[in-house]
């Protein structure tokens, strides 16, 4: 069935590891995905949400990288909302992404009205920023390229600020961009919101087949790369894999820098909901809920006479906290972070350091999502290492086989079908098998309900890059 000629296309972009709110997110978690603000979903599954209204939006579309497919799958299915989905090969910044968003929405109807979000926003009242959209799409069918102007809380730095210009008399409400402004300093961000400046919300409308002839004028190798990496995508299970070899032409630039700062018809719509695209801890204290104190305080956690502070404890450990102020206090089974707030934004740069010295801490968590389900590391020695591991029901693991290891699984919730060498069995809770050096095996779910095991592994090597994938379901 069409989508109405007034459905808007909406385009979720995930790309981007958010660094700088390290260690609860990595390049294994990304914070779009994690539960950093809200307990129940992530910003990605709250920006899903926010789109799902029939008759005003259409099917959305998410691009993200090839290693958060199965995460992106996972969580919009926990939702019950389907998605296309596009990877990304490699990551070219967003002008290749809004090039491939144009193509694509294009592909269905050259005048379609595309919006542009990132997943990692958060924007708790939903109506109004749907209200906000439907009058931004009227600019957009009119011909401009609108973005979301927010009215300015604070002379935030970290920000980058938008000037109005003249009224758009097609769009009620809505002007055209004077200039777009780099984030300041306090001093320049108090300046420009005396002078009625907004800030840069990264949401962009457009019709489809406008952006492109922009594209085409501003940056056709950046159109040129998209077209062909769309071209010769591939399906793979529910995903459309963009061709590597074409998206690796495109040049590494912002849509800001590509088109929006040249082209003659920018229109901005100022909006005042909350906003935030929660880039620092300082950012995630500022959009929670604080206590009498103004502290903000996640996972099981204990104060004394602290204040304005956030503290963010994950997998169930306790932290405490006694006598600091205006301080940042994340703990994660492996790693802790204390941090002024002031100074939050600078944990980008402890992780560049921690990277250079091979911390594994740095991109990768304990625990591991995969297809399939997750595993996490319990002990590690010389020649052992220890996992649980979680398969989803009709979760398959590859058929593989290790050189240096030998492996015992013992399933403590669930019923597993194990495969080895030639035979098949199934093991049931408090039972175990034994997988030797060199056998060919696999792990299957069978069941209605999550299987649930211990994996301890003996051996001279017991790294993930002894693993010898013969068949995958994944395509890994």
């Amino acid at each position: 069935m069409p989508e109405p000629i007034d459905t808007v296309y909406p385009i979720i972009l995930c790309g981007g590891t958010g660094t700088r709110l390290w260690p609860a997110s990595r390049e294994s978690m990304p914070k779009q995905f994690a539960r950093l603000v809200d307990p129940r979903t992530s910003t990605f599954q709250a920006s899903l949400e926010r789109v799902a209204e029939a008759g005003v939006f259409a099917k959305p579309t998410v691009i993200a990288s090839a290693e958060a497919r199965f995460i992106v799958a996972e969580q919009c299915g926990q939702l019950g909302i389907a998605a296309d989905i596009l990877l990304e090969p490699q990551g070219r910044d967003s002008a290749a992404a809004v090039a491939v968003a144009a193509l694509h929405a294009a592909a269905i109807d050259p005048q379609a009205v595309v919006l542009i979000m990132a997943a990692d926003h958060v924007v708790p009242d939903t109506k109004a920023f749907v209200d906000a959209v439907k009058a931004a799409a009227v600019g957009a069918r009119a011909g401009y390229t609108m973005t979301l102007g927010i009215e300015p809380t604070r002379p935030a730095s970290d920000y980058g600020y938008i000037r109005r210009g003249a009224p758009i008399p097609e769009a009620p409400g809505a002007a055209r961009v004077e200039k777009f402004v780099e984030k300041p300093d306090r001093a320049g961000a108090e300046a420009l919101i005396a002078d009625g400046a907004l800030w840069n919300s990264g949401y962009f409308l457009f019709r489809a087949d406008l952006m492109l002839a922009e594209l085409e004028a501003f940056v056709p190798d950046v159109l040129d790369a998209a077209r062909s990496a769309l071209d010769a995508a591939v399906t793979d299970l529910d995903f459309v894999r963009l061709d590597g070899a074409a998206f690796a032409k495109a040049p590494k630039i912002s849509i800001d820098y590509a088109v929006m700062e040249r082209t003659a018809r920018a229109g901005v719509l100022p909006v005042s909901f909350p906003w935030s695209d929660v880039g620092t801890w300082d950012a995630v204290w500022q959009v929670l809920d604080h206590d009498a104190e103004g502290n903000a305080v996640r996972g099981r956690v204990s104060l004394v006479e602290t204040k304005n502070s956030l503290v963010h404890s994950q997998g169930g450990g306790l932290t405490a906290v006694v006598g600091l102020e205006d301080v940042v206090v994340v703990s994660t089974p492996d790693a802790v972070l204390v941090a002024s707030k002031a100074r939050s934004g600078e944990v980008k740069q402890l992780v560049n350091a921690l990277r250079a010295s091979g911390e594994p801490e740095a991109d990768a968590h304990l625990r591991m999502y995969r297809p399939w389900g997750w595993y996490q590391r319990i002990d590690i020695g010389e020649r052992f290492q220890v996992k649980r591991i979680q398969v989803v029901p009709g979760g398959r693991l590859s058929l593989q086989k290790h050189y240096h290891r030998a492996e015992h699984w013992v399933v403590v919730r669930g019923t597993a079908e194990v495969t080895v060498d030639d035979r098949v069995v199934l093991v049931h809770e408090n039972e175990a098998v034994y997988l030797p050096i060199g056998s060919m095996h696999r792990l299957n779910n069978p069941g209605k309900i999550p299987l649930e095991l211990i994996e301890v592994q003996v051996g001279s090597y017991t790294g993930e890059d002894d693993i010898i994938r013969v068949e995958d379901i994944y395509g890994r």
